[in-house]
C-alpha cells in the first residue's frame, strides 16, 4: 500500500469546529501535509490559519504559490485564489470559479489526486450545495481514501450527504473520530476494505444550457461520477449548482421585469400631463396595463416562493 502522506480536508459552513477537533488531533511530526480549504468571500480577510494554529501543535501557514509541500505543516487556502497541490510545491491561482466558487474544493482534489493518486486522503465536512463530491470521486478512482463527516454530525449536512451519493466513500465518521482515522491511514493501518475502480474516460456533450457566470455554452463532463458543466472559459459546475444558480436567475429577471414595466407605466402616465385629447387617454392606458403586467409578473414571484417554502 503507497504511503497516504497528502491530506485534503474541504469544508463551508459550518466547518471551522469540525476542522479544530481533527487538527488538534494530529501530532507536530504527522509524516504527511495538510491542506484546509474553506469557502471565503473573495474581499474578506482569512483568520483561519490563527484560529488553526491555536488547535494543534502542527506548524499552520496561509497557502503561498511556489511553496515546498512539507511534512508536519497544515497549509490554509486563501481568499480569492484556487489552490493547487503540484509536484513538491504549491500553486495559487486566480482560475475561473468552480461550482461558483474560488477558492474551490473540487480544484484542490483533482490536483491532489492527479499528481499524488493514491497517497492522497479526501476529507469533505459540513457545508452547502456539493462543493468536494466531485473531487473527492477523483480521489478514489486515483486509489486514494476518502471520508466523509457523518451528516448527523454536520451543521449543514449538504455537502456530505452529496459526496456520499456515489460509492465511493470509505468512512463515514464525526469529526471526533476523523483525527484518529486519518492518523491511522497516514501509518499505513485502518485501510479500507474495498479498492477504488479504474478512472473512467472523460466525455463531452453539449447539451444548449449556458453558463450562469459567462453566458457561454456549457458541455456536460461525464466521467462515471457526478455530472458536471464546464464552459470554455473554465467554469464547472454541479448539476445541483446549476440548478440552484439558474433559479437564482429566473427570479432576478422576474424582478427585472417588474421594474420595467413600473417604469414604464410611471412614465407613461407622466407624459400623459403634458398631451391632451386622444393622446393622453391613450397613455394612461398603456400605463394602467403596464401596471397589470407588472401584477401578474409579481404573482408569478410570489407563487414560486410559496411553492418553495412548501
Amino acid at each position: 500500500m503507497p504511503k497516504r502522506d497528502i491530506v485534503v480536508i474541504g469544508g463551508s459552513a459550518g466547518s471551522i469546529g469540525a476542522i479544530q477537533k481533527i487538527v488538534a488531533s494530529f501530532p507536530a511530526n504527522l509524516p504527511a501535509a495538510v491542506f484546509v480549504i474553506i469557502h471565503l468571500a473573495p474581499s474578506s480577510r482569512s483568520y483561519l490559519s490563527s484560529i488553526l494554529g491555536r488547535a494543534t501543535p502542527m506548524i499552520v501557514n496561509d497557502a503561498v504559490s511556489a511553496d515546498r509541500i512539507e511534512h508536519g505543516r497544515v497549509y490554509v487556502a486563501q481568499p480569492d485564489r484556487h489552490l493547487l497541490v503540484a509536484n513538491n510545491h504549491i500553486h495559487l491561482t486566480r482560475g475561473p470559479k468552480e461550482g461558483l466558487h474560488r477558492p474551490s474544493i473540487n480544484v484542490t482534489f483533482r490536483s491532489a489526486a492527479l499528481t499524488y493518486g493514491p497517497r492522497v486522503i479526501g476529507i469533505v465536512l459540513s457545508g452547502l450545495l456539493d462543493d468536494g463530491a466531485g473531487g473527492l470521486w477523483d480521489i478514489a478512482h486515483a486509489g486514494g481514501a476518502t471520508i466523509v463527516q457523518d451528516p448527523d454530525d454536520a451543521l449543514f449536512p449538504s455537502m456530505p450527504l452529496n459526496a456520499m451519493e456515489d460509492d465511493h466513500v470509505d468512512f463515514r465518521l464525526t469529526a471526533a473520530e476523523i483525527g484518529d482515522k486519518v492518523i491511522q491511514l497516514v501509518n499505513g493501518t485502518g485501510e479500507p476494505q474495498k479498492s477504488s475502480g479504474p478512472r473512467l474516460h472523460r466525455s463531452e456533450q453539449y447539451m444548449g444550457f449556458t453558463c450562469p457566470e459567462c453566458r457561454g455554452p456549457l458541455y456536460t463532463r461525464h466521467t462515471g461520477g457526478p455530472v458536471e458543466f464546464a464552459c470554455r472559459v473554465g467554469h464547472v459546475l454541479s448539476l445541483k449548482t446549476l440548478l440552484d444558480e439558474e433559479n437564482s436567475m429566473q427570479e432576478r429577471k422576474l424582478y427585472e421585469a417588474i421594474v420595467a414595466l413600473e417604469e414604464g407605466a410611471d412614465l407613461a402616465e407622466f407624459a400623459s400631463g403634458s398631451v391632451s385629447g386622444p393622446e393622453a387617454e391613450r397613455l394612461r392606458k398603456e400605463a394602467a396595463q403596464l401596471r397589470k403586467h407588472s401584477a401578474a409578473v409579481r404573482q408569478i414571484v410570489e407563487s414560486r416562493m410559496s411553492e418553495a417554502l412548501e
